[in-house]
């Protein structure tokens, strides 16, 4: 089968590709340290291509403005998606629109359900006509709409980010003054609303998913350990010990896979994040975040259906630790969820289910 790889490089990559790394156009005015926070860098694109290559012709595509024209053009039988966007809201959604318009089937989500994952607001008030917990919140566009009365602590979060894009240290406020100081420093930066979520003090995991309908699989469980963090930190998951304090060559050691669980628990938490997919509509693969509240019940913090695929085991990427602990190695992950979208549009796939079907 011929595959399409779609994919974003960081610019720190120019010249490692026959042509140079480009963003679609001039970026808008975020923090440069993050803006290309979610892009992939060059060493994840060419594991894919060569996990996808083990059993399939590949052409690589990058999601520019000339990616219409080339997928026009080319009419691969797949296109596998890792596309995250630059502008906008929509900008996960961009290249699965084009590839809908052609007529290209492609894995992963359709682009209303990139999008609204992408919208932390629009997720959480899905999620809830759906009965699935996830933590209160309100949503605010200045500080003159920021609520009078609130129970603290609270997380900050711009609405629009992924890969813990403005969740700093900072988010986690603990009274109206750092709350209004974080709201002032998201809404200046990222010029987009702003979430502000309950804070659930109880532990959090990630949890990948692969498949479809009763082919759904939850991958073993990862928890992440905040006391690992460097002493004085807020106990979450932010920016900094994303990329800042976890770096590959001294990598933290903040993430326990499987987690250790008591078997009602976990149980809990797959059965939470099965109803999250499904009530968003995921396809083929995803990556859920959960949180403990104060009574030790699971909730969903957020969905992203576009998880990252670091390959290396020291660069802590959570999807491929979880694969590799159920005995998954990273092209055959990469191969489960090309299995699963071919079962989905019934394409041939070779050796297709199997691979999920061991999981």
């Amino acid at each position: 089968m011929h595959i399409a790889l779609s994919f974003n490089l960081k610019g720190d990559a120019v010249g490692l590709m026959e042509e140079p790394a480009e963003p679609p156009s001039e970026p808008p005015d975020l923090p440069s340290d993050d803006l290309f926070a979610e892009w992939d860098d060059i060493h994840t694109i060419k594991a894919v291509e060569a996990a996808l290559a083990s059993r399939h012709q590949v052409t690589l595509v990058e999601a520019d403005l000339d990616a219409f024209e080339i997928y026009r053009k080319l009419r691969p039988d797949l296109v596998f998606n890792i596309a995250e966007g630059l502008h906008g809201a929509s900008r996960e959604a961009q290249i699965p629109a084009i590839l809908d318009m052609l007529g290209i089937p492609y894995t992963g989500s359709d682009p209303l359900t990139l999008g609204l994952c992408l919208d932390k607001r629009r997720t959480k008030e899905i999620l809830a006509q759906h009965g699935v917990a996830t933590p209160g919140f309100t949503v605010v566009n200045s500080l003159a709409e920021i609520p009078a009365r609130l129970r603290y602590p609270l997380i900050v979060k711009p609405t629009l980010e992924g890969s813990s894009k403005g969740v700093t240290d900072k988010a986690l406020v603990r009274n109206r003054h750092e709350l209004v100081c974080q709201l002032e420093w998201v809404l200046n930066t990222y010029h987009q609303s702003a979430l502000i979520e309950e804070f659930l003090p109880g532990r959090e995991f990630t949890v990948a998913l692969i498949g479809n309908g009763n082919d759904l699989t939850v991958l073993p469980i990862v928890e992440i350990n905040f006391d690992t963090l460097p002493a004085g930190v807020q106990p979450i998951y932010s920016y900094e010990a994303k990329w800042l304090w976890d770096q590959e060559e001294d990598p933290l050691q903040i993430f326990s896979c499987p987690a250790a669980l008591e078997p009602l628990l976990r149980l809990q938490i797959e059965e939470l994040c099965k109803a999250a997919f499904r009530a968003l509509d995921c396809r083929d693969w995803c990556r859920i975040d959960v949180r403990l509240d104060a009574k030790g019940r699971p909730q969903v913090i957020e969905l992203n259906p576009l998880p990252g695929i670091l390959p290396r085991p020291e660069q802590n990427s959570c999807f491929p630790k979880a694969a590799r602990a159920v005995g998954l190695s990273y092209d055959e992950m990469i191969l489960a969820v090309v299995d699963a979208a071919c079962a989905r549009l019934a394409l041939p796939a070779g050796v297709s289910n199997e691979r999920c079907r061991m999981l």
